[in-house]
């Protein structure tokens, strides 16, 4: 971002005002947005995690958590999605350097365990449904397929636009806005780890608590 300076009547440079300097790079903006964005994120997943914790024994004489959820496959589901954060890792480093395939590379892996861990997480709720165990049953149940059903479509998302700047990528090479919303990405793709961390101490481990 070019500044003119001028000169005033004895010689002596005068820098322009804040708002005669120009606006702002567009690289500033969309990071200052964007992380607005993941902080706005963050307060709306907090307000559910409280609505949880306020209506997780509000069972109305259906199942509770303990009797409903397959700790099993909610391991499975937790491996998957935190190695795909460490993919998700490598291939930024991969964007770093320049190296197209193992930029694909990392984020087909990245993919795969994303979407294994939706598969995972769809079977789940299908399971539940099955049983009888459905969002209006109780509030605990629409409290949990809440919390859990917004992590998912959040994964959801951020697949879709993998697949998104995947195509970018082999179109466009290695451009800085290309770049920079790989940056995006993966920043919202670790804070989508960072919050299932979260859901699955409160929402899975504290089910088995003695």
């Amino acid at each position: 971002m070019n500044i003119s300076v001028t000169i005033d009547e004895v010689g002596n440079k005068v820098m322009p005002d804040a708002g005669e300097a120009g606006r702002a790079s567009k690289r500033i903006v969309v990071t200052y947005g964007f992380w607005i964005f993941l902080l706005s994120d963050v307060v709306m997943f907090s307000a559910l995690f409280a609505s949880y914790a306020v209506l997780e024994r509000a069972v109305a004489g259906g199942p509770a958590g303990d009797a409903l959820f397959n700790q099993v496959s909610v391991a499975i589901e937790t491996a998957c999605l935190l190695a795909s954060s460490y993919t998700c890792g490598l291939m930024s480093q991969a964007i770093g350097s320049r190296r197209r395939i193992a930029t694909y590379f990392f984020a087909a892996l990245t993919f795969a365990l994303g979407a294994a861990f939706l598969n995972l997480e769809i079977h789940e709720f299908v399971a539940m449904i099955a049983r009888g165990a459905t969002p209006e049953r109780s509030a605990f149940l629409s409290a949990f397929f809440t919390l859990v059903g917004c992590h998912g479509l959040h994964v959801t998302v951020g697949l879709v636009w993998l697949v998104v700047m995947m195509v970018q990528v082999a179109v466009k090479g290695f451009r800085p806005n290309v770049e920079r919303r790989l940056l995006c990405f993966a920043l919202f793709w670790h804070t989508l780890d960072i919050v299932w961390v979260w859901l699955f101490t409160v929402v899975y481990l504290m089910e088995i608590r003695p």
